[in-house]
C-alpha cells in the first residue's frame, strides 16, 4: 500500500491529541499502535470505519475511535472512513441497507420510501422501518469491513512482494555491471 499517500491525507497525532473534544482519552491517544501505518493497522482501521460508516447512528466518528483505540486500529484512518456516509451519500447507503435488511427479513420494500432527516420521519417512519434498516447496516458494514480487511492484507502483502522482487532484480543488475566494470 502507498503508505506515504495514506500519511499525505492524514492528520498528524500531534493534532489529533491537541483536540480540546478527545482530553478524555488521556494516555489512550499516546498508545503508538493507534498511529502507525502497518498493515495490520490499516486493514482493521478499513474494518472499524467501513462497519462504522454503514450504521445509522449519531456520532458514528466517536463509536470508530474507541474501536479503533481498543483494537489498536489505525486511528486517524477509522475516523476518516466513517466520512464516506456524509449528508450526500448517507440517504442512498441507508435505503440500500434497508433493501438488503428488508430481503433477508422476507418483507416487501416500499419503492416510494425516501429517507429525511426530520423528527416527524425519525419519529413516524423510522419506527416501521429499524429493524430491517439496522440488520441490513449490521450485514452492509460487515461485509464491506471484513472484505476490506482481508483485501488490504493480500493488496499489501502483494506490493511488498513485488518491491522485494524490484529490489533483487535491482541488485543483480548492479552486481553484473560491478562485474562487468571489474573484466579488463
Amino acid at each position: 500500500m502507498p503508505k506515504k499517500l495514506i500519511k499525505r491525507y492524514l492528520p498528524t497525532p500531534e493534532k489529533i491529541k491537541n483536540l480540546k473534544g478527545l482530553g478524555w482519552l488521556g494516555s489512550w491517544l499516546h498508545n503508538p499502535n493507534i498511529w502507525h501505518l502497518h498493515r495490520h493497522s490499516v486493514a482493521k482501521a478499513f474494518l472499524i470505519g467501513l462497519f462504522f460508516m454503514a450504521i445509522p447512528i449519531p456520532s458514528q466518528m466517536i463509536f470508530a475511535a474507541l474501536f479503533a483505540v481498543a483494537f489498536r486500529a489505525n486511528l486517524p484512518l477509522s475516523v476518516a472512513l466513517v466520512w464516506i456516509s456524509n449528508p450526500l451519500t448517507m440517504a442512498p447507503i441507508f435505503y440500500f441497507n434497508y433493501e438488503i435488511g428488508a430481503l433477508i427479513l422476507g418483507h416487501a420494500v416500499d419503492p416510494n420510501l425516501h429517507f429525511e432527516l426530520s423528527w416527524h420521519w425519525l419519529t413516524n417512519v423510522l419506527g416501521e422501518l429499524w429493524k430491517p434498516l439496522y440488520l441490513g447496516s449490521v450485514v452492509v458494514g460487515l461485509v464491506l469491513g471484513v472484505v476490506a480487511y482481508f483485501a488490504i492484507h493480500i493488496i499489501w502483502r502483494l506490493h511488498v512482494i513485488k518491491r522485494w522482487q524490484e529490489r533483487c532484480v535491482r541488485k543483480r543488475l548492479q552486481k553484473i555491471a560491478k562485474q562487468q566494470q571489474k573484466k579488463p
